[in-house]
Order: structure tokens, then C-alpha cells, then sequence
């Protein structure tokens, strides 16, 4: 089959630099800082949480270097897909792009979760018509009606254009900013420096600081997750793209000092056995309320919370269909998930896949929550060292190949990114101290794997064969493909 006659769908470039950085900020902060802020300071102490958020952020700079190399050099829908197939071939790229799905689906899911309760907590609804009970949590549907609905209109807003979708992401991150700025007012305002107490946990028990900025640090791959959303938007961006390297670095950055931010609010806000009895609640929105000496504020501060629900679960319903959508596209799932809609020029069916994700999940009740946020970290850290082999494997590969932003020391930063990939990854395992729970943690991995291996195998029957050189085409297009495999579609 010659090139011609191969159909390979593209998606319009309609994001700007502000687009792509909102994307990723507003991605990256969501919901998780407003639940488990207070609870960082409480496990590592106010410094030692800091230190924690510092460690991280270097450590996923490393990564981020790469994403900051490839992306610009292959800027197409996939990210993950992209760099993995051109580096390591066919299966590591099915695999890597699988697991950073599964990691943007498991955010994406519980962010359902996660604005029943935001909305409940600003309008108390009843808990009624109980459905089941899942871990000893009831599932109730007047609960699961809000996250399903939110979930819906998410993917209708998907389908209607990435630009639409752009637009909301940028006034939802103005609200997670201002948000931001009343907690840290009254924190300094209202607050104390003398609540700034333990500055590390663990040193009165004579155990050392570090188990505290560990445990911390466990929770970091899910509180970074929104730099790498940025490859899978490339395709779609109209900015130069020697930009897409800083963006990738300012969204990082931008990232680690929002969480210290946050902490340091926390902490000045309201003294140490305050803030741990709010653990069952909401605890940023209680401390705020503390610091101003009224509930109104509570709601103030879960309201802009709440735009941090909407821009994180936009920007991974964004990452999430563009994997499904790359996949399709490359014929690794059904045909279907690789169609874009003529009107709209969206990926209709990768949207859809991942809204009926979505509108699931909250029927899975309150503790869901922490298994799809363990479960996405799981994913984000393994897609995070493919990424960092295909880094190290396309330097050696393609020395000439074209790169606008370059790594001045790749060797050292592939290493690098590397050892903090196998790092986070052995924390989650059966040996590590933030091993995923079983079953439910692993039975959801495992859901995953046998899900993937279905739609394969769905896609090898109804589609047949398909040659090398136009599964080339079919991902890098004509202007990223290399050349030589091109030339054997042409004579083929």
C-alpha cells in the first residue's frame, strides 16, 4: 500500500503557549492539594514536607528533560507512543502508551469522586438511594448522580472542540490561582509563625526526619502528573516549537511552588492539633475557614477548589483520549478510537471512552478515590521510565535526528531520569513502602491489562496486517517518519 492510499487522520494546531501552559498547570494542581495539604505538614512536619515537594520536583525535572527534548522533535498526539515506538518498537510503545492511560484514566475517574464531595461540602445533598456498599463505604446515588453528570458535560465539551476546551481550562485555572491567594492571605495575615510547628516529624521520637519526607514523597509522581499531558496536546499546538521545552520546565516549576505555597498557608494558618482534626473533613477549606473565623470562608476556598477539580480532570480527559486516539490511529486498538469528527475535529470515540470511564467511577463510592490515585501514580512512573529508555535509545539511534530544544548533557540526564523512574516504581511494588493495596489496587491494574489485551486483540481481527512501514506513516506522518521506511512504502 502506497502512501497515498493510506487514510491518516491529523487534529487542527488551534493552542497557544498560554493554552498549553494553562493545559499543564491547571492539570497538575487539582484537587489533591485542597484534601492532603495539611496532611503532608502532619507526616513530614512543615519543612520536612517542603523538602519533600523540593526533592520531587528536581527528581521529576530529570524527566522532564526528556519530555522537554522529544517533544518538540516529534510533536504528535501520543507523546508516550511517539517516543517509545521510534526508540523501542512496536510492543514497548503499545505498552508505555497503555500505562500512561492508565494513569490519566485513574485521575480522570476520580475526580468524579472528588467533586461529589467538593459540591456536597458547599450544598449538603442527602445521602439516599443507596446502591451497594463497596469496603465497607455505601454507595449512594443522589452522591453519584453529580460526579456522573459533571463527568458528562466534561465529555461533551471534549467532543464540541479542543479549543472549547482550552478556553474552559484557562478560566478554571484563574480560579485555582485565586483560590490560591485568599488560603495564603489568611494564612499571613490571620496566621502565626509560631504554628509552624513540627518543622520535621520523627526527630523527638529519635527515628530521623526521612521516613516522614518519604512517605511524603510517595505521593509526588500523582501531584506532578500534568507536564506530560503537554506531548499528548502537541499535535494540536500553533507555537513554535522550541517554546514547548520551556513550557514543559515552567509547568514543573510552577508546580513544586504552588505545593509549597500551600504548605506554608497551611501551616501559619492554624497550629498543629487544629489542622489534624479537620483530617476527616475537608481540611484546606476548614483551616481557611479557621484563619478568617468563619464558614463562609470554607466555601469561598472550596469553591475555587472546585475549578482545580474542573482544569485536572479536563487536562487528563484531554491526555486520556489523545492516547486512545494515537493508538487508533496506529491500528494498536480498533479503528474507531482513530476517527476524527469532521465537524469538530475531535477524536469522538476516545472521548466517549474516556467519559463512560468517568461517569462510572463514582458509582464506586468514597474509597475508590485513593485506588485510582495510587493505581495513576503506578501508571504515570512506569510510562516515565519507557519515556527515559526511548530518550537514551533515540539519542543512540538518531544523532542527526532534529531537535529544537537539546539536552546539553543527555547522557547524564537519561541516567538520571532512569534511576528516578526505577525509584518511584519500586516504591509501589509488593517490597516498597507505598506498595499498592491488594486486591482492590492490583485488581485494578489488572482490569487494565486484561482490557488492553482485548481491544488489541479486537483490533489485529478486524483490521489484518499491518506493515512496518505504514504503522510508520500511520504515527509519525510524513514529515516525522523516518525516511527509509517511508521509501519502502512507496516501492511496496
Amino acid at each position: 500500500m502506497k502512501e497515498e492510499n493510506i487514510q491518516r487522520e491529523s487534529l487542527s494546531k488551534v493552542l497557544c503557549r498560554r493554552d498549553v501552559l494553562a493545559l499543564a498547570f491547571g492539570t497538575m494542581v487539582g484537587w489533591g492539594w485542597v484534601m492532603l495539604t495539611a496532611g503532608w505538614v502532619s507526616s513530614a512536619g512543615v519543612l520536612g514536607a517542603i523538602v519533600a515537594f523540593l526533592i520531587a520536583a528536581v527528581l521529576c525535572l530529570f524527566v522532564g528533560a526528556t519530555y522537554a527534548e522529544l517533544t518538540p522533535a516529534l510533536p504528535l498526539a501520543g507523546g508516550e507512543l511517539v517516543f517509545a515506538y521510534r526508540g523501542l518498537g512496536f510492543f514497548w510503545s503499545w505498552f508505555t502508551a497503555w500505562a500512561i492511560c492508565l494513569a490519566y484514566i485513574g485521575v480522570a475517574a476520580w475526580e468524579g469522586i472528588a467533586i461529589s464531595t467538593a459540591i456536597n461540602y458547599i450544598i449538603p445533598f442527602p445521602q439516599a438511594i443507596p446502591l451497594w456498599t463497596i469496603n465497607g463505604s455505601t454507595v449512594y446515588l443522589t452522591w453519584s448522580i453529580v460526579g456522573i453528570i459533571g463527568a458528562a458535560i466534561l465529555m461533551i465539551i471534549n467532543i464540541i472542540g479542543i479549543k472549547q476546551s482550552a478556553i474552559f481550562q484557562t478560566v478554571g485555572t484563574v480560579g485555582i490561582v485565586l483560590s490560591g491567594i485568599v488560603f495564603i492571605t489568611g494564612g499571613s495575615i490571620f496566621g502565626s509563625g509560631s504554628n509552624l510547628d513540627p518543622l520535621f516529624t520523627g526527630i523527638a521520637e529519635g527515628i530521623g526526619p526521612w521516613a516522614g519526607i518519604i512517605a511524603v514523597m510517595l505521593m509526588a509522581p500523582s501531584m506532578f502528573v500534568g507536564f506530560d499531558v503537554i506531548p499528548q496536546s502537541a499535535e494540536e499546538m500553533n507555537i513554535p516549537h522550541k517554546q514547548i521545552a520551556g513550557v514543559v520546565f515552567t509547568s514543573i516549576l510552577m508546580g513544586a511552588a504552588w505545593y509549597i505555597l500551600m504548605i506554608l498557608a497551611a501551616s501559619l494558618s492554624a497550629p498543629e492539633s487544629v489542622r489534624e482534626s479537620f483530617s476527616e473533613s475537608v481540611p484546606v477549606a476548614e483551616i481557611t475557614a479557621y484563619a478568617f473565623g468563619s464558614p463562609v470562608w470554607g466555601k469561598i476556598m472550596i469553591i475555587g477548589a472546585l475549578c482545580g477539580i474542573i482544569t485536572s480532570w479536563n487536562g487528563f480527559f484531554i491526555g486520556a483520549s489523545r492516547v486512545i486516539f494515537s493508538m487508533g490511529r496506529a491500528k494498536m486498538l480498533p479503528a474507531i478510537f482513530g476517527k476524527v469528527n469532521a465537524k469538530h475535529q475531535t477524536p469522538t470515540a476516545a472521548v466517549v471512552l474516556t467519559g463512560i470511564i468517568c461517569m462510572v467511577s463514582p458509582l464506586l463510592g468514597r474509597n475508590a478515590l485513593v485506588w485510582f490515585v495510587d493505581t495513576a501514580s503506578f501508571g504515570t512512573v512506569i510510562a516515565y521510565l519507557m519515556v527515559s529508555i526511548s530518550f537514551i535509545a533515540i539519542r543512540r539511534k538518531e544523532p542527526e535526528l532534529n531537535r529544537p530544544y537539546n539536552n546539553k548533557y543527555p547522557k547524564v540526564v537519561g541516567f538520571c531520569a532512569v534511576v528516578v523512574a526505577l525509584f518511584f516504581i519500586c516504591l509501589y511494588l509488593p517490597f516498597g513502602p507505598g506498595s499498592l493495596v491488594w486486591p482492590y489496587e492490583w485488581m485494578f491494574v489488572l482490569f487494565w491489562i486484561i482490557l488492553g489485551v482485548i481491544l488489541a486483540i479486537a483490533a489485529k481481527a478486524s483490521i489484518g496486517p499491518v506493515s512496518k512501514a505504514e504503522r510508520e506513516y500511520l504515527i509519525f506522518g510524513k514529515e516525522y517518519a523516518r525516511k527509509d521506511i517511508i521509501k519502502d512504502l512507496n516501492e511496496g
